[in-house]
């Protein structure tokens, strides 16, 4: 396929927003993602779940400094609250898992690459809609064993929306934008990673 611009259209198109192309930029490692977990059955029986589950702490595990991060508040707004690190570790307990020993968390350096890691984290609480009703099969909810998949009051579209538009106001040079585009592909590496071992 032609990666050129067709002639008809303006050399003057507006760049689309950063959330857009953070999902263009990380669409092929996000679809063999997803293909590799559903092709593991980890939503068809709560073995399989407990396996995602572990995949899970580890993930928020790696991005709960983010969360926490005073300069990341400041340009997020509630950031702090769309941490699901601890939901994780009480679906963990309501499902009888012990929690492991924290590995090494990824090296995250800089303030763009971050915005790329909590895209991901992010995108996942948007996408967790589906598999709510996955795991309502094996008999998990919003209140037990899948309290990180639960939407939030407001529900997740306009969670997401509201974390994007944030996104999309905070300046970012050329080569910071790559940067960004660099850490949300290694957030989903990193994942990758994580399903493997899982």
């Amino acid at each position: 396929m032609s990666v050129t611009p067709a002639p008809h259209l303006p050399t003057h198109q507006p760049i689309p927003a950063r959330a857009l192309r953070l999902r263009e930029a990380t669409r092929d490692v996000h679809a063999a993602l997803d293909a590799a977990l559903m092709a593991r059955e980890s939503f068809a029986s709560r073995e399989g779940y407990a396996q995602f589950l572990a995949m899970q702490l580890a993930f928020h595990r790696a991005v709960a400094p983010l969360h926490a991060d005073l300069a990341l508040q400041a340009l997020l707004p509630g950031l702090a609250a769309r941490a699901r690190l601890a939901l994780v570790e009480q679906d963990m307990g309501d499902l009888g898992l012990a929690l492991p020993a924290p590995d090494p968390l990824p090296a995250i350096s800089g303030m763009p690459p971050a915005l790329g890691w909590l895209y991901v984290a992010e995108g996942s609480n948007l996408g967790a809609a589906v598999l709510r009703k996955l795991v309502a099969r094996i008999g998990l909810s919003d209140t037990f064993g899948a309290r990180h998949l639960a939407p939030a009051a407001g529900g997740p579209a306009a969670q997401w929306r509201a974390f994007t538009e944030a996104l999309d106001a905070i300046p970012l040079d050329a080569a910071q934008e790559a940067s960004a585009v660099a850490g949300a592909r290694d957030a989903f590496a990193h994942v990758a990673r994580l399903a493997r071992i899982a």
